[in-house]
């Protein structure tokens, strides 16, 4: 069986604010429990003004509260912005409060610009080049605590976090495999090196305590309607967006537009376009067929969808229609990775 989750950004949305998002996001994670989604991942952004999870641990702290069996994460946590005893702190205080619900994914990019990523203290002693030494420090601090160790995570030692790495390249994925490790690739924004990781993640995956097989997630955009007339319509929001951000002004999620043709030249379309390969839009026939070839693509063991969608209502339809596709593909008996998982 594949698994099935989301990935949600808390969206802000033009004339609304951070608040609002967080409204939302919760009644979308209460409705994923239903829908059978397996994990509801928030991401660690910075001065973006779309983007409400910046205090990512804050907010899974309110997702999880808010459900009951779903299990909530950081999609992920950009660790060389954080010290990792922090780190370590924040989600053993999760785990603490809510036994064997939280996932932990760490990425190493900065979530943010350069210049954010200063305010973030980010070179104070780490960097994206110390990463594989802060997963280890990590790693340490939430082993059942020495007598003589002189640091421990208070909470944290000794609790079962499990670990997640994420990446856009190969850099993630063959430390991912060296640690034995779970590997989720950013494919719904950085398409260019899925391939290529998986390959490497599942070539020279070490068995490790954590884990026996390799076990691969892919991020998905999915946008899904009951037409593609309007699922389309629908995922021009997420398109006018990231054009935005391509032209150096962030802004807030806008409301859907009827056509893009006006709206960027031919560069600024390839941009987006190729950015958003690796999405499904259209209705749910349309949805599905695009799945199953991302599936047979790439033998992921977990899909993990999502979706910058402007009108809330639209939004947790798009879920749905996702969800039951999800059951479908998985009802079809395709080959998937073998692998197993929290």
């Amino acid at each position: 069986m594949m698994l099935y989750s989301i990935l949600d950004l808390c969206p802000i949305i033009e004339g609304s604010d951070a608040a609002a998002a967080f409204r939302n996001s919760l009644d979308l994670a209460q409705h994923a429990e239903t829908w059978g989604y397996h994990r509801f991942w928030v991401a660690e952004h910075h001065n973006l003004p779309g983007v409400a999870s910046a205090a990512t641990s804050v907010v899974i702290c309110h997702i999880t509260g808010g459900t009951e069996r779903i299990r909530v994460g950081a999609g992920g946590i950009m660790l060389p912005n954080h010290a990792p005893l922090v780190i370590a702190e924040q989600f053993g205080t999760l785990e603490s409060l809510y036994p064997g619900r939280i996932d932990l994914g760490l990425g190493r990019a900065p979530g943010s610009d350069q210049v954010t990523a200063r305010a973030l203290r980010r070179y104070l002693g780490s960097s994206g080049d110390t990463f594989p030494q802060d997963v280890l420090e990590l790693q340490s601090y939430f082993r059942p605590a020495a007598p003589s160790q002189a640091v421990r995570a208070v909470p944290g030692a000794g609790l079962n976090v499990p670990l997640y790495l994420l990446g856009s390249s190969d850099f993630s994925a063959r430390l991912a495999a060296e640690l034995g490790l779970p590997f989720a690739f950013a494919s719904h924004f950085a398409p260019d090196y899925l391939q290529v990781a998986l390959e490497i993640y599942r070539r020279e995956f070490k068995p490790s305590r954590a884990l026996k097989n390799p076990y691969v997630m892919i991020g998905v955009g999915v946008f899904a309607a009951d037409t593609d007339q309007e699922a389309r319509r629908l995922f021009t929001s997420a398109q006018l967006q990231f054009l935005s951000l391509l032209r150096g002004h962030p802004r807030q999620l806008p409301p859907p537009v009827d056509t893009m043709n006006d709206r960027w030249t031919e560069s600024e379309r390839a941009a987006v376009e190729h950015r958003a390969q690796y999405s499904a839009v259209g209705s749910p026939e349309t949805v599905r067929h695009r799945l199953e070839e991302l599936l047979q693509q790439t033998g992921a063991n977990e899909m993990i969808a999502t979706a910058q969608i402007y009108d809330h209502a639209a939004r947790l339809r798009s879920f749905e229609i996702a969800a039951s596709v999800f059951q479908q593909l998985n009802g079809s008996h395709l080959s998937i990775a073998s692998g197993s998982v929290r």
